[in-house]
């Protein structure tokens, strides 16, 4: 897995968002990663590395945390959680996979879970396709191809509090490391 490498635009990105009263809901989250990844002179504006992900925070709406995020060919995240944030993402430029548990997993007191049969989900998120998930989803985001860059924006409420990574083997999940914010901004 490569590492990502940050990367800073000349002014920080503040895309508008649509004004909420209340925390924004996996809906209102996946309305604005698809609005913004429709933006291609903000999607434009992403310097790519060929060797990592690159990525710039935006704001979300309503206090959210929101990302921009390019990936080179080959690159992935590895299994993860997102601390009991909700969220959504959808991919502006080429193509990316998603790989997903249908299953609710417990989110402390545990280093190895065993999955139940049928509770692997993949799908392929194309330029303009999107989706939302809930605050106990487990996933892996890959960009497959072998030649060409995608770039997906990522929005999550409220703002991660932690990110739990796992590895994979068969039917195990293990929890293998919890990061913490000031380890990816």
């Amino acid at each position: 897995m490569t590492l990502p490498v940050p990367v800073s635009l000349a002014e920080p990105v503040h895309p508008p968002a649509r004004a909420l009263t209340a925390a924004p809901t996996p809906a209102h989250l996946l309305a604005f990663v698809r609005r913004i990844a429709a933006d291609t002179v903000l999607v434009g504006s992403l310097p790519l590395d060929p060797q990592g992900r690159t990525w710039v925070r935006l704001d979300g709406p309503a206090g959210s945390e929101a990302w921009l995020i390019g990936w080179p060919p080959g690159a992935g995240t590895g299994w993860h959680d997102h601390g009991g944030s909700h969220g959504a993402f959808a991919t502006a430029a080429g193509a990316l996979t998603e790989q997903s548990l249908a299953a609710r997993l417990p989110t402390e007191g545990w280093e190895t879970w065993e999955l139940a049969q049928g509770v692997d989900r993949e799908r392929e998120l194309t330029a303009g396709r999107g989706r939302s998930f809930g605050e106990h989803h487990v996933h892996q985001v890959l960009n497959e191809s072998q030649s060409t860059h995608a770039i997906s924006v990522h929005a999550y409420h409220p703002p991660l509090p932690l990110m739990r990574r796992y590895s994979r083997t068969g039917g195990v999940l293990r929890l293998e490391q919890v990061e913490h914010p000031e380890e990816w901004q």
